[in-house]
């Protein structure tokens, strides 16, 4: 029988007749080569080095001067304003959000109204405006009061005692951080599937309830990483809050910058390495969370970093004794 085209076949390859068959569990399976990857990898591998190297080697650096700064009380006190004022700014920030999403996804056209105006705002805005024109809120209204609308007031605020400086900041982000986290939720909300809202309205729930118990819950799936990323823009976002006299970690950097000019790169590197930390704590939590609200959604919850490490070494273990018996 003649051979189909396009197929080689080596003779001095076929086994002889008379030579029994090896099971197809003692045959050997070798993987596919992919020579494209581990020049890619290689490629990858040497730039990280060269990389590395000249961040260890560049005296430009001034490594001992960024060791010296990077637990200094001036710094960590700055460290400090900046968790304070995120922390702040992210609860205000997501209660207002999911206020105006509420108002948003309503049947009322006034809060429907209202809510798009809001956010279409300070979306377009920028945020050190936001920041400066609070910062000089005290030039157009002087004082505070709470009293009949268009009528007599009852209680009258210095707004000058009240405005401080760490009360602007929050106020500022929060504002700005409300805008984007109500398009976070609402987008959330409206990935839950309409028959959960069927259902629940089904069995007869309130309100409030189907919300809170069985939308809400649903949509955190979908808000969580979409949030974590606006909180990580929020913890960058600190940094201009040393526009109105607040040093946080970025303006006490900017302060001894300043004072010490011969260290402005190892104090800018000294805030990028705490900004790194704060980013990286924020994706470790975000991590566990998306891990809680995925119980319900996947059938194996997704492995944690020390189960895949664990996973790995095991593999490679198995892979070495492998090895070894051929």
């Amino acid at each position: 029988m003649s051979e189909p085209p396009g197929v080689a076949v080596s003779v001095a390859e076929a086994p002889p007749a008379d030579s029994p068959a090896k099971p197809l569990t003692a045959q050997r399976v070798l993987p596919l080569r992919r020579p494209g990857r581990w020049i890619s990898t290689a490629v990858v591998l040497v730039l990280v080095a060269q990389i590395i190297h000249g961040l260890a080697t560049n005296p430009f650096y001034q490594w001992d001067r960024f060791r010296y700064w990077f637990l200094r009380p001036t710094i960590l006190d700055g460290l400090v304003i900046t968790l304070e004022v995120a922390a702040l700014s992210a609860v205000l920030g997501l209660l207002g959000g999911v206020l105006l999403a509420l108002a948003r996804l309503s049947g009322s056209p006034v809060l429907r109204a209202v809510s798009w105006v809001y956010t279409w705002l300070f979306r377009s805005v920028p945020l050190i405006v936001v920041l400066i024109f609070l910062y000089n809120f005290s030039a157009l209204y002087k004082t505070l009061s709470l009293g009949v609308p268009f009528g007599p007031a009852f209680v009258s605020f210095d707004e000058s005692r009240l405005a401080t400086d760490m009360t602007v900041a929050v106020i500022g982000l929060s504002l700005n951080e409300a805008a984007y986290a109500s398009e976070v939720v609402r987008g959330g909300i409206l990935s839950v599937d309409q028959g959960q809202h069927e259902a629940a309205a089904a069995l007869g729930l309130p309100k409030t309830y189907q919300f809170t118990r069985i939308v809400f819950p649903q949509a955190l799936r979908s808000i969580t990483p979409n949030y974590v990323n606006q909180l990580i823009g929020l913890i960058k976002g600190t940094s201009l809050v040393f526009y109105v006299s607040l040093l946080d970690l970025f303006g006490s950097v900017q302060t001894m910058g300043s004072t010490y000019p011969g260290d402005i790169v190892p104090l800018l590197l000294v805030a990028t390495v705490w900004y790194l930390i704060l980013t990286s704590a924020v994706s470790v939590v975000q991590f566990y969370v998306e891990r809680h609200f995925a119980r319900g959604a996947t059938r194996t919850l997704p492995p944690t970093p020390l189960q895949k490490l664990r996973a790995g070494l095991s593999d490679l273990r198995a892979w070495l004794r492998k090895e070894a018996a051929v």
